[in-house]
């Protein structure tokens, strides 16, 4: 049998803080965004920056701890996988997201109460197919 792999580690800083919401059967999903940015020299031996964003969604404990310990600007390591969902629009247009779900999360640098560095992973390891309540 051949196996496929959805393997995505990133680290960056968040966009804005973790928003906390329940699906219908009351499970925790935050969502939140992260920027990685890399830079080179190009040919000319100019600096080049670039910045990638990735759209991270986090289900039950793992999302619980994230609303609580993350904050716009903090510095972070998310493992997961990535997931495209696709939904019909008010107008009738189709709309498509890829998010990262997020399955480990380890905050990086200073924490915004001090502390020390923290490693959370999600209760399941697996996310859930209920419909996302956003």
């Amino acid at each position: 049998m051949v196996r496929g792999l959805n393997k995505v580690m990133i680290i960056g800083h968040l966009g804005r803080d973790p928003e906390l919401r329940y699906t219908p059967s009351g499970r925790p999903v935050a969502s939140f965004s992260v920027a990685t940015t890399r830079t080179w020299t190009n040919s000319n031996g100019e600096r080049q920056e670039e910045t990638e964003w990735f759209n991270v969604v986090a289900w039950g404990g793992l999302a619980e701890v994230c609303k609580q310990h993350l904050r716009k600007g903090q510095q972070v390591y998310i493992e997961g996988r990535l997931q495209t969902r696709g939904w019909e629009g008010a107008d009738g247009k189709k709309h498509y997201r890829t998010e990262l779900v997020a399955q480990e999360m380890i905050i990086l640098g200073s924490p915004p109460q001090g502390g020390s560095e923290a490693t959370v992973s999600d209760d399941k390891g697996l996310a859930s197919d209920e419909e996302f309540p956003f």
